[in-house]
């Protein structure tokens, strides 16, 4: 059963009409044997988004070693440890699946750096602010679609309780234990990270399960490039050796990735309870503090990663200072074939992007195949750039990459 069964996300839950609440009824499939969560896990499972994560930043950007951490396999490893958890606690694994597995559908591609980039660029151009939580649930309500059994492109349609997860991922947990909120609110009204609680345990569940994935990951993947030295790595597991559990480690192993999980797991399982909120014992809690703060200075401030984000700086800045230059109101595809002919790949695949996007489709009579929602305006420049904004937000470092090889290659 678990501590947290009669909380859990169930229809005798009183939240439950607004945890499976949709903007519109999705369509059925004969003798579908799925339920709400279960659908939305593979509404995102199938999604372009999801398959672009292989080829994002989790820190270390395009390395050649095929063993690094990158954004899908750190998405896989949220949804391991969430899914774990929630079974014990009793709650619903399959809504903190659903949740985990979308949970960084709208990461830029180089990480963290691109989405300060990115950021730093919305702000200037547009007045908005972008974070990668914001952008996961723009890009899962209105960027990513599915066929219909009628081969029309429709957006994913997810329940109020995925989305809501995915907005409210973020944010540390050193402060204070968490709990859900009460209010169904709008989620388009959260201005900033880790403004609000999630609405349901479950979400509250992957929030903290996101921190236990990527803090040993992040060191391992550190080691294995050289960025921390054996003998550094050696000091670290000394001095936190004492934390993990004996049963687990004796006092002659050292501290890995797979002992952190697991001593971060057990900890929350046993500390929490639906009255003292999801949560750390004080001695993790500091554990977890005391790595972030390594990490913090050992890896993330790094020389190495100095190099990366001005190079990320000049692709992103590039990419977005072609794609700007082509607006001209209503005469703006007409510009992009002519100024983009150098860049064939670029051109096509932004052209098709405003096509699927915008309201120029109505206007030139290209909705075949488009039952998705319209979501910029082409009359107006701040919608134009904000879309050129989600276009570079959705690539993959990969195509990044080649994109800016056909910026900079002289034929």
């Amino acid at each position: 059963m678990g501590k947290f069964s009669e909380v859990t996300a169930q229809e005798a839950n009183p939240k439950w009409a607004d945890i499976i609440k949709r903007e519109r009824k999705l369509y059925k499939r004969y003798k579908d044997p799925r339920d709400e969560f279960v659908r939305d896990f593979n509404r995102i499972l199938h999604c372009t988004a999801y398959r672009r994560l292989k080829n994002k930043t989790q820190v270390f950007f395009a390395s050649e070693n095929d063993h690094i951490c990158t954004r899908i396999e750190h998405v896989n490893h949220v949804l391991a440890i969430s899914h774990t958890i929630g079974k014990s606690l009793g709650l619903n694994t399959e809504l903190t699946d659903a949740i985990a597995i979308g949970h960084d559908l709208g990461h830029a591609p180089f990480g963290h750096e691109g989405e300060t980039i990115l950021n730093s660029i919305a702000d200037k151009k547009c007045g908005e602010k972008f974070w990668h939580e914001k952008n996961s649930l723009w890009f899962a309500d209105n960027i990513e679609t599915l066929p219909d059994p009628g081969n029309q492109h429709r957006n994913l349609t997810l329940t109020y309780a995925v989305r809501d997860g995915i907005i409210s991922h973020c944010g540390e947990v050193e402060e204070e234990p968490i709990r859900p909120r009460d209010d169904a609110i709008d989620l388009y009204d959260i201005s900033a990270p880790n403004e609000v609680q999630p609405f349901t345990w479950e979400a509250c569940v992957v929030k903290y399960a996101d921190k236990i994935a990527y803090i040993g990951r992040d060191i391992e993947d550190a080691v294995t490039l050289g960025i921390i030295s054996p003998s550094k790595f050696n000091t670290l597991s000394t001095r936190y050796q004492h934390l993990i559990p004996y049963n687990f480690l004796s006092q002659k192993e050292t501290i890995n990735n797979t002992a952190l999980i697991h001593t971060f797991i057990l900890d929350l399982c046993k500390s929490s309870s639906p009255k003292s909120g999801i949560r750390f014992s004080p001695k993790r809690l500091k554990l977890m503090k005391e790595l972030r703060d390594f990490s913090n200075n050992e890896i993330y401030k790094h020389p190495r990663l100095e190099y990366f984000k001005k190079f990320s700086k000049l692709v992103l800045g590039s990419i977005f200072k072609v794609l700007s230059s082509c607006y001209d109101d209503s005469n703006t595809l007409e510009v992009i074939d002519s100024n983009l002919q150098s860049y064939p790949e670029l051109g096509k695949e932004f052209r098709d992007w405003l096509i699927k996007y915008t309201d120029i489709r109505k206007d030139m009579k290209m909705e075949k195949g488009y039952k998705n929602r319209v979501v910029y305006k082409m009359n107006k420049r701040e919608d134009y750039l904000g879309s050129v904004i989600s276009f570079i937000s959705g690539m993959t470092d990969r195509y990044a990459l080649r994109v800016f090889d056909e910026l900079t290659r002289f034929l």
